[in-house]
């Protein structure tokens, strides 16, 4: 009997971890646009698929500060980052990429509101589905308790 118990419980623990949904934060305070392109709109989208090929959806969130926030203002003439040719270049194209992650992909956007005032920005100069949180530390305190794993994207 005992050993009918023991592969019972073997069982059940091996098919919860089967359920366990994939999670991932991403602590983003990378302004440099190659970067953001490649480690966060691309890979996002990539990461994504590989758990959709495997019949599993991951989760993602990005917490926004640092460098950052130029990727998520409304109106880039109304902020610091005015003059930033190479960015006001590519920001409808980037702009887009972030609203996809939300509406194809589910993806949470979190902007730490301490590093806002430090910027000069205020919520509405955020876009408008960014959930604007104290600070970026509690965001990924929040994150990581619920079983995200982390990822840095920085610039280097």
């Amino acid at each position: 009997m005992k050993k009918i118990v023991l592969a019972l419980m073997l069982l059940v623990g091996l098919s919860s971890a089967e359920d366990i949904t994939p999670k991932l934060v991403i602590d983003l305070t990378a302004g440099n646009i190659k970067t953001f392109e490649a480690r966060v709109l691309k890979a996002i989208v990539v990461n994504k698929n590989h758990y959709k090929s495997k019949n599993q959806e991951l989760e993602v969130a990005v917490v926004v500060h640092g460098s950052a926030y130029r990727f998520f203002v409304n109106d880039l003439s109304k902020t610091k980052y005015k003059d930033d040719k190479a960015l006001l270049a590519k920001n409808k194209e980037i702009q887009s990429k972030i609203k996809s992650l939300l509406t194809t992909y589910n993806v949470e956007f979190f902007a730490c509101k301490t590093g806002m005032i430090k910027n000069n920005l205020v919520d509405e100069d955020i876009l408008s589905f960014v959930k604007i949180v104290p600070t970026a530390t509690i965001a990924l305190i929040d994150k990581q308790i619920r079983g995200y794993a982390y990822l840095l994207v920085e610039d280097k």
